[in-house]
């Protein structure tokens, strides 16, 4: 029986669906099994795994990627997700850029566009752009349109991704953002937290590949953390969990974008590196940033602060490392309630490797217990610039299979 009808809507709750999703969660957990294998991950007879292998394989889901040694004598046969069966595409819309990518069925990247000029605003005109710029990419994607099977969108703040909602950008649609770009693109559309999403990445594709209880770090131009518990994600009741950059830290009077003051976002993040930096510069002190300051003072981006601090530059290094410190105070308190074996630093800031990396940690073993800290590494994310793109993808596939 062909079940190429797998990934529509209207047979979410067909039980036999179901199982194929199951199934295909498996493989993209655990890599190429054997029916025997995946009969006792599943707890289902041999023959119903076979019989479900087959349906897959028949639809070109699935695909025999060899025979696998046994001692016994006897060769069993490996089952593995075929790349070319379906695509996801990630769209994850930064600050100032815009990235996306397409992934194929296991998760591999196989075409992307980066860092296209993007100006993200919550206004109808920039969401009118960002669906014309995903519209221009899908056109240019060299495959089968019939293939791409979902969109995973990126998006910052508050995200109810069950319920397919934002209120943070581009919150004055009427009804779920979601249905909104499943409508306009012409093809499944889910959405979730750009931070989430890039630990889910970073999960599958990263650094903390194989690890069971992380968090992720996205330090961009506000801050924010993705969970993983027990090699789940964690969303909270309505999927508003990580909102770490919120917690009230300073009592600076800063108005924070969420309304409130004092927020850690506030003074620990790229927006505030990039302020502290643009003030160094006004009171004259030495950068090599400081010619495209007199030049275009607006023009100065967080990026250009990243790159002078690839450079050496002193200024910028200061101040990142101020930051750094703060951030690992902070983070003290979560290692200690989370007690993750690892510790994730993404986006933007992660660029700056070990100029982020020493002082978070320094901090981090001085605010926090002994014993807990002991438990955990900290390591800069492998996907880098990549995470929230990556990120996306693998929602969006996660999606389709009905995983969470």
């Amino acid at each position: 029986m062909p079940v190429v009808s797998i990934f529509e809507e209207s047979n979410i709750h067909n039980r036999k669906i179901a199982n194929y999703k199951t199934l295909i969660k498996v493989l993209i957990y655990e890599g190429g099994s054997t029916i025997t294998e995946l009969s006792n991950r599943l707890n289902l007879s041999v023959p119903t795994i076979a019989k479900l292998i087959n349906d897959l394989v028949e639809s070109g889901y699935v695909m025999e990627m060899g025979k696998r040694d046994n001692a016994q004598g006897r060769f069993p046969t490996i089952y593995d997700l075929t790349p070319a069966s379906g695509y996801f595409l990630g769209v994850n819309p930064g600050h100032d850029s815009l990235s996306m990518a397409l992934c194929d069925f296991t998760g591999e990247c196989v075409h992307s566009k980066m860092d296209i000029p993007f100006n993200l605003t919550n206004t109808p005109e920039c969401l009118e752009v960002l669906i014309n710029e995903i519209k221009d990419y899908i056109n240019e994607l060299p495959i089968d349109k019939k293939k791409l099977l979902r969109i995973g969108m990126n998006i910052s703040g508050r995200v109810n991704p069950f319920e397919g909602l934002s209120y943070s950008i581009f919150n004055f649609i009427e009804g779920p953002l979601a249905s909104y770009f499943t409508k306009m693109l012409g093809y499944p559309t889910s959405i979730d937290n750009d931070t989430r999403a890039m630990a889910y990445g970073e999960y599958l594709k990263g650094s903390s590949k194989g690890m069971k209880d992380v968090i992720y770090v996205n330090m961009s131009w506000g801050i924010a953390i993705g969970i993983i518990i027990n090699g789940e994600l964690y969303f909270g009741k309505s999927g508003y969990s990580g909102e770490f950059g919120h917690v009230h830290a300073f009592n600076n009077e800063l108005m924070c974008h969420c309304g409130k003051k004092g927020c850690l976002e506030t003074e620990v993040s790229g927006m505030a590196l990039l302020r502290e930096t643009l003030r160094s510069l006004e009171k004259g002190e030495q950068s090599i940033l400081m010619e495209k300051y007199m030049n275009d003072k607006d023009g100065l981006t967080l990026n250009d602060v990243v790159y002078a601090i690839s450079k050496e530059d002193v200024l910028c290094i200061d101040a990142l490392q101020k930051i750094a410190d703060e951030l690992g105070k902070n983070l003290a308190g979560i290692i200690n309630i989370f007690n993750p074996e690892m510790l994730v630093i993404g986006g933007d800031l992660s660029l700056t490797g070990d100029y982020i990396t020493q002082p978070v940690s320094m901090a981090i073993k001085k605010y926090s217990l002994n014993v807990v800290n002991e438990d955990s590494v900290i390591v800069t994310s492998t996907l880098k610039e990549n995470a929230g793109v990556i990120g996306a993808c693998m929602v969006a596939r996660s999606r389709a299979v009905d995983l969470r």
